[in-house]
């Protein structure tokens, strides 16, 4: 599949704004299954100063401020993506208790990588109720894959998708008691279970392309931020898993950043002089290049 992807986010402000300075990580990842053919961020008003990095977890990350007074601001991320299907790796044979083992030895440097997605951190603090919560899937023995799935789907079951349930900064402990959330909640609930059970699992941001109802034509902007997560089934190899859907991400996901939590890849982060209260407004449209998907989410 290939799509083409705007995403824009819009800043209202009461009064003028005299600077800003400004995080962006909306440029889609390339991977053994994603290839990026363009991307460009468009900004107003102009921004004067513009860089980009690559952070600790390989996602790009831009920057720029804007010293000008302004009333508004305008960020649109434009890019053209191809997905390739996902493939289970043969390492599905190993036990979650196996995969475990790897990630904590002393051996180098695969287990290394994965280590970084193993313990808490600032939006997944890990505790007994979480892994209480997960263990019924994690039976002496079971494959990691079989595991992981199994776990994804009881989530999905148990919780309610809420969009007023939560909000950005909900603990997760909430979202486990009252049991709904919106995605953020269910990758970061299931990422601090696989974590408690000693395991590796890491945040992933993107877009989901999502189809009308039958008859009616896709709207533009319809389509939705979302986040899943990728556990680590040993050697070296990453299965992504959506508890919100239940499903395997597949060529209706496209990645943009991966982290420990939401605040490793937050898509715009910034700092305002001025501006009194202020609205946000945010739309993104997925458009596919190629033909319909095959699969529902």
């Amino acid at each position: 599949m290939r799509y083409r992807i705007r995403h824009t986010t819009k800043y209202a402000y009461d009064d003028p704004v005299a600077v800003c300075h400004n995080l962006v990580r909306l440029a889609p990842r390339t991977s053994a299954r994603q290839t990026v053919n363009s991307y460009r961020l468009v900004v107003s008003p102009d921004a004067m100063l513009i860089g980009e990095r690559t952070d600790l977890f390989g996602n790009r990350v831009q920057y720029f401020s804007i010293d000008e007074s302004h009333h508004g601001l305008s960020l649109t991320a434009i890019s053209e993506v191809g997905v390739e299907p996902s493939s289970e790796p043969q390492a599905k044979s190993l036990t979650w208790e196996s995969v475990r083992a790897q990630i904590h030895s002393a051996a180098a440097p695969l287990p290394l990588a994965a280590c970084r997605f193993a313990y808490a951190s600032p939006h997944v603090p890990l505790n007994d109720k979480v892994r209480e919560y997960a263990a019924p899937s994690f039976t002496p023995g079971r494959s990691i894959l079989e595991a992981a799935k199994d776990f994804t789907a009881r989530l999905h079951n148990d919780f309610d998708y809420d969009p007023r349930a939560t909000t950005v900064s909900t603990p997760i402990s909430v979202a486990l008691e009252q049991r709904a959330g919106v995605c953020q909640d269910f990758a970061h609930v299931q990422i601090a279970g696989l974590r408690a059970m000693g395991l590796a699992a890491r945040y992933v941001s993107g877009y989901l392309r999502t189809l009308p109802p039958p008859g009616k034509e896709r709207l533009v902007g319809a389509d939705a931020s979302h986040a899943w997560l990728s556990v680590y089934v040993g050697d070296g190899a990453w299965v992504d898993l959506d508890p919100t859907n239940n499903c395997v991400p597949g060529t209706d996901h496209v990645t943009v950043a991966i982290g420990r939590d939401y605040g490793d890849v937050c898509p715009i982060q910034g700092v305002f002089v001025g501006g009194g209260s202020h609205t946000m407004s945010v739309s993104v449209d997925v458009a596919p290049l190629t033909a319909k998907p095959t699969t529902t989410p």
